[in-house]
């Protein structure tokens, strides 16, 4: 269908899904010749007044002249796009190049006139807005700079679209028409105001799903059992507050009611004679094209498909998993599945269970997701035992919301995250995650809700290294330990297994941050005491001695030592351990006063309470709130069977607390005078230019992916880092610890030496000259330019940086010291040409670290740091945050690794310059954020001493930059 207008390839990569502002979707597209007649139909469709506004003048209907002109363009000068629902025309913009004078121009000029039109019946649905996103990104990539619209006075929506956009403009009045002009450049506002509209739209999406007024079960079955049948009984059993339908083709013509539930039933969705605002399919997959195109002529808004035969089943099912969301977004639908286990809303209002979940759990303050529908059966279940609460109250771990979204093909966690950043129902969202689709967006997205509300996640399929059959995802080789860091810098709370991530939720959603790492330990038994001391411990904390109330303590002792500990200011958190009475004792009197006693903790901020039992259930039960009916308002404690479980949980509250402090002040990213990013930037273009020749006519362009998103498979674009010379298997991101994000072949440039260390010094970053030593009489000469004592290294890729093969020598004094090494070496490794021997002045001794940059495709640059050789190679002890990091990230990043004490004064040993080497961090990550076309940049060794530091080794590669995926306008994943 799609044919090129005049003589440019119709531009696939500017097709764009987007979400609107009313949670439905749309298609982006370029406008073809083919169009004609739909532009046609479009233009018959709006009003006089819009028509008006646009042409200054009555303009009832278009002229052949006006359909040619609207539907030819050169795609480069002339362009037109046209946001789609189903196969209509609901808004189109173009843009015209123009000159100094107001006249069509060609390039170099880069100034254009841009216009709209929108349906009126699709107008204050952010079409508009979306529209001038993606037309601006468009004419980036063809070298237009600056927009100008003229607009009458009287039309303020657009002059609104216009003016809310954040970007750098200017305006002026003449002759009753409003000029407006803006540059293209994104602005921090520009983008603060995209990823606005964009949360919101998502946010209003997942609501549309989750807050239906009628349900539609397609797939019921006329005998109890089945899929579609079990869904529908449990939205009713649920109390499901809005209108439910039950249909099949099967039915028998004369079929009005389905018992016994007593719901209309019906052979189509078409027979329905009121809007249907979600439907749960349950249909052979073979069936669903038919139910979706039912679904869309409908005006059905959302769907929940937990039809099985996509992805997970092999090539066929992802081609027909592709189908049905591309199906289901050309009718504005969004969808949760295929392979789905369901929906969950617990709101009193809505009551809804779309899910294969027998019961609707009661309501509480957790969020969960799950890409699993076991996991989720699991999570549910366990949930529910951990003390659900009673149906009048919410529970200690009772569910706000709950989706099991199977294959995530549309719905994705990111979605998710959007909608619980301000939901006023949730307090913590618990993720169960198997793949990250879009790893830069799920980590801004978690960020931004990690700094109002806590973000558990687990992760499965941690080391298989590729994702769970039937999850498109783009390509990655970050190990599983690079991606917990970067999440864990983003404030994302990441444990291991299912029970950690209920233990940290509980915790969470009823007890408030603690202030900080001091924990008061109080109890009836003195083992257990000290094996929670021991754990506190081991996860890093400061536990006060434990408190032994002995084991005659009563309630009354529990609770007013338990008092005595939340005034303490000595502690910041308390664990009440308990053990069964020997005698007459009585768990709900316990739980009763361990509650009162936090409940008056007194003046001062609340401190977190957590209880660790040993079989006591009833006790569990009862500070839970499922034994009774406590008093309004009354504090629920969690309660744990062991004090690992209890302290790792309350572990994770405090790392969170921290993390939640330091994220209010956050750190900057300096500035430095010397830097020549221009300089760079024009030695990058000269070197690149090989391959960039190489890559032409990829048809990638500048528009930030639009066909690319969170969940949409991307293709590879960070090259391979290893370079000649460089370290053999180096990864760019961990030390060896497996393939880096740079280990893929795309085109790229290995630079040299000399065009490293020069891209390097335009950034402050300087390298110690090392001047190659082909034989002994070379080395010598080289040594005495240097001057002496010098070292002797070899620059083969198999023996670089491996001095525990003994092929470095150091501290040579003079000639003579210098050749016998120089025939050491020879003798024992090998001929000089195969070694690649330098000599290198002496550097300062100190601690010897590495510091490493790469862009991975998927999650973005990464800045690495750690110290060279065993530690960061065999034990993987490396530190890694997103670039740009701010001065606080680059304190951060050296202090956090394992072997940090090694810089501060270990043992008695003097600190090293830990702020210079804060600077180069800094430094680095400035240059790979301006140029990133520096796919890769390694500095190893980096000795850092006690005062200064100096860098023995550089190795960098240029390329392409893949596709930024987060700076380009507003898209979903493409298919």
């Amino acid at each position: 269908m799609r044919s090129p207008s005049d003589h440019h390839a119709y531009p696939t990569h500017w097709e764009a899904d987007v979400v609107l502002r009313d949670g439905g979707t749309a298609q982006i597209r370029p406008i073809t010749t083919d169009d004609a007649q739909r532009l046609v139909s479009f233009y018959e469709r709006v009003s006089d007044e819009s028509k008006y506004y646009r042409f200054f003048a009555p303009y009832p209907r278009l002229s052949d002249r006006d359909v040619h002109r609207f539907t030819h363009h050169d795609y480069v000068d002339r362009v037109g796009l046209a946001a789609t629902v189903g196969d209509e025309f609901i808004a189109t913009v173009r843009y015209d190049r123009i000159d100094a004078r107001g006249m069509p121009a060609a390039a170099p000029a880069d100034e254009a006139e841009v216009a709209f039109l929108v349906q009126d019946a699709h107008q204050g649905r952010g079409v508009a807005s979306a529209l001038l996103e993606h037309i601006a990104a468009v004419a980036r990539e063809r070298g237009i700079r600056r927009f100008a619209a003229e607009v009458l006075p009287a039309n303020t929506k657009m002059i609104k679209v216009f003016t809310d956009a954040g970007y750098t403009q200017k305006r002026s009045f003449e002759d009753g028409v409003v000029r407006l002009e803006f540059d293209l450049e994104p602005t921090d506002r520009s983008l603060a105001v995209m990823r606005g509209r964009e949360q919101r739209a998502e946010a209003r999406s997942v609501q549309r799903l989750l807050a239906p007024g009628s349900v539609a079960v397609i797939g019921t079955s006329r005998t109890p059992g089945g899929v579609g049948r079990t869904v529908l009984r449990n939205l009713l059993d649920g109390g499901f507050t809005g209108r439910v339908h039950a249909v099949n083709h099967a039915f028998p013509d004369d079929m009005e009611r389905l018992e016994p539930e007593g719901v209309p039933a019906h052979r189509s969705l078409r027979a329905i004679e009121e809007p249907v605002d979600l439907a749960v399919v349950a249909v052979p997959a073979e069936r669903v094209p038919a139910v979706v195109a039912e679904c869309g002529d409908h005006g059905v808004q959302g769907l929940v498909v937990l039809s099985a035969g996509y992805a997970e089943s092999g090539r066929e099912g992802r081609d027909r998993q592709r189908d049905l969301v591309r199906q289901a977004r050309s009718h504005g639908m969004r969808v949760i599945g295929p392979n789905a286990f369901g929906v969950i809303n617990t709101a009193e209002g809505v009551r809804l269970n779309a899910s294969l979940s027998p019961q609707l759990p009661n309501p509480g303050r957790l969020g969960l997701f799950t890409q699993s529908g076991a996991i989720g059966i699991a999570l549910l279940s366990g949930l529910h035992r951990r003390g659900a609460g009673l149906a009048s109250l919410a529970g200690i771990a009772g569910i706000s919301t709950f989706v099991s979204a199977g294959n995530r093909a549309d719905v994705s966690g990111n979605d998710l995250l959007q909608y619980w950043y301000d939901d006023p129902r949730t307090d913590v969202v618990l993720m169960y995650l198997e793949s990250i689709g879009n790893p830069r967006k799920f980590t801004r997205l978690a960020r931004r809700t990690a700094a109002v509300k806590p973000v558990v996640v687990v992760k499965g399929a941690r080391h298989t290294g590729s994702a769970p059959t039937g999850h498109a995802v783009p390509t990655t080789r970050i190990p599983d330990a690079t991606v917990s860091d970067l999440l864990r810098r983003a404030g994302v709370i990441r444990v291991d297994t299912v029970t950690e991530l209920a233990d940290a939720g509980v915790l969470l959603a009823s007890q408030p941050l603690p202030a900080g790492p001091r924990v008061a330990i109080l109890g009836n038994s003195e083992s257990l005491g000290l094996i929670t001391y021991d754990a506190c411990l081991t996860e890093g904390l400061r536990p006060l001695p434990p408190h032994d109330l002995t084991t005659a303590a009563a309630p009354e002792d529990f609770r007013r030592a338990l008092a005595e500990a939340l005034t303490d200011d000595a502690s910041d958190a308390v664990v009440v351990t308990a053990i069964p009475w020997v005698g007459d004792g009585s768990a709900r009197a316990l739980a009763t006063a361990v509650r009162e006693a936090a409940q008056t903790s007194g003046p001062g901020p609340a401190k977190p309470v957590a209880v660790v039992h040993l079989e006591i259930q009833e006790l569990a039960e009862a500070l839970a709130g499922t034994g009774g009916e406590p008093a309004p308002g009354t504090r629920r404690i969690p309660a744990y069977p062991a004090a690992e479980r209890a302290v790792r949980a309350l572990a994770e509250a405090v790392r969170y607390a921290r993390w939640r402090q330091e994220a209010a002040e956050p750190g900057r990213v300096p500035e430095y005078d010397d830097i020549d990013e221009a300089g760079a930037a024009a030695d990058i273009q000269v070197l690149l230019a090989p391959a960039e020749g190489a890559s032409a006519g990829t048809g990638e362009g500048a528009s930030g992916g639009a066909g690319e998103g969170a969940g949409g498979e991307t293709g590879d674009g960070a090259g391979d880092r290893t370079s000649v010379g460089a370290e053999s298997g180096a990864s760019g991101v961990s030390g060896t610890a497996g393939a880096g994000p740079g280990d893929d072949m795309s085109p790229g440039v290995e630079l040299s030496a000399a065009d490293t260390q020069r891209l390097l010094a335009r950034y402050g970053v300087s390298v110690l000259p090392a001047l190659p030593a082909p034989d002994p009489d070379t080395a010598v000469r080289a040594a005495e330019r240097l001057g002496f004592p010098v070292a002797l290294k070899p620059t083969a890729p198999h023996l670089r940086h491996r001095a525990d093969l003994g092929g470095v020598r150091l501290e040579l004094g003079g000639e003579p010291e210098l050749r016998r090494a120089y025939a050491e070496l020879t003798d024992y490794l090998g001929r000089p040409e195969e070694l690649g021997l330098v000599v290198q002045r002496m550097a300062p001794r100190g601690v010897d670290t590495v510091v490493r940059a790469a862009i991975d495709p998927a999650a973005g640059a990464v800045l690495s740091f750690g110290l060279a050789g065993a530690p960061s190679e065999l034990l993987g002890d490396t530190a890694h945050g997103l670039v740009p990091v701010t001065g606080r990230d680059a304190a951060e990043l050296i202090r956090s690794i394992r072997t940090a004490p090694l810089l501060f004064g270990w043992r008695g040993s003097k600190p090293v310059d830990t702020a210079a080497l804060e600077e180069l961090l800094l430094r680095v990550s400035r240059l790979v954020d301006d140029h990133p076309e520096m796919v890769a940049v390694d500095l190893e060794p980096v000795v850092v001493a006690q005062h200064g530091l100096s860098v023995l080794g550089a190795s960098a590669r240029l390329a392409p930059p893949p596709p930024r995926t987060d700076l380009g306008p507003r898209h979903m994943p493409a298919y």
